[in-house]
């Protein structure tokens, strides 16, 4: 017997799903929405059952500020009276796996319900992570990034933090590619992916963006001035040309920044601030170009 799925149920009876066999199961009940967002907070699950018995339940589930964070987390199953096509479409748009109208929630059917949704989110999640690295610098993609500020933005709205996205547009790969190659240009990139992570904090996350940019998510700040002193110390880190194929080769760069909550409350939005004033190449002082001495990287 492996290791039991850890289940995390919203019902006035919590099931008893240890001995199904689609399992083991082990149910951990709790008393409302609030509940759930801060056992998944404490405790990562495989799953979250959900029973919805009236429309304001129903209401209640859609205005839940953390159900954008459990569909990326969990496998969620919604048990309704009877639920119609609008509302298990609407819920399956949102993330759910499953939607399972209660005459039909008998503990073997759960137990069914609740195995399929968890191996096709660990299947989905699988499928991302082969798709989400950007293979010549081996950084996070530019749809991984959105998705994990996605993430981070639900979380604000029950625990409200300031936040930044830095982007920073590189210059010099071009270069380094007509003199040197296509690899040469590529070692270039990934030389200054290491060196842009080794300039953060762990909880920091750095991501390829495309088109020789990057982007920075400082998940928590005081100030917004923490993001800009960020932003001069990556720069900074440029200062020094990278030594490939034996020759130093300067990388130049301009910064965007978008605040959270200050210039928007959205990924999208926040993206397009940064992006935009990275491609202007000019953001007051920050956006200067940089370039430096030999360094034998």
């Amino acid at each position: 017997m492996g290791n039991p799925f850890q289940v995390i149920c919203l019902s006035a009876v919590a099931p008893d799903l240890f001995t199904s066999s689609y399992g083991p199961f082990v149910v951990n009940p709790c008393r409302s929405l609030a509940d759930i967002g801060d056992a998944l907070h404490a405790n990562p699950c495989d799953a979250l059952l959900v029973e919805v018995k009236t429309p304001a339940d129903y209401d209640k589930l859609l205005a839940w500020p953390g159900l954008s964070h459990a569909v990326m987390d969990a496998a969620v199953v919604i048990v309704a009276p009877e639920p119609t096509p609008a509302q298990c479409i609407k819920l399956l748009q949102m993330g759910v796996q499953d939607v399972l109208a209660k005459r039909h929630a008998s503990d073997d059917s759960l137990g069914r319900v609740l195995r399929v949704a968890i191996e096709r989110k660990r299947m989905d999640a699988s499928a991302k992570r082969a798709f989400s690295t950007d293979l010549t610098t081996g950084l996070p993609t530019h749809a991984q990034l959105l998705e994990h500020m996605t993430h981070l933005l639900a979380l604000r709205e029950r625990e409200p933090a300031a936040m930044a996205l830095i982007v920073l547009r590189l210059e010099g790969f071009r270069a380094a590619e007509l003199a040197l190659g296509a690899e040469a240009a590529n070692v270039l990139r990934r030389k200054a992916a290491v060196r842009l992570r080794a300039a953060l904090r762990a909880s920091d996350v750095v991501a390829s963006l495309g088109g020789d940019m990057y982007g920075v998510l400082l998940a928590w700040i005081d100030s917004e001035s923490d993001a800009e002193g960020v932003a001069r110390k990556l720069l900074a880190s440029l200062r020094q040309p990278f030594n490939v194929a034996g020759q130093d080769l300067p990388v130049m760069g301009t910064v965007g920044i978008g605040q959270y909550p200050a210039h928007g409350k959205d990924a999208a939005s926040l993206m397009r601030r940064a992006v935009g004033q990275a491609s202007n190449g000019n953001v007051s002082e920050l956006g200067h170009v940089i370039a430096g001495a030999a360094n034998d990287d």
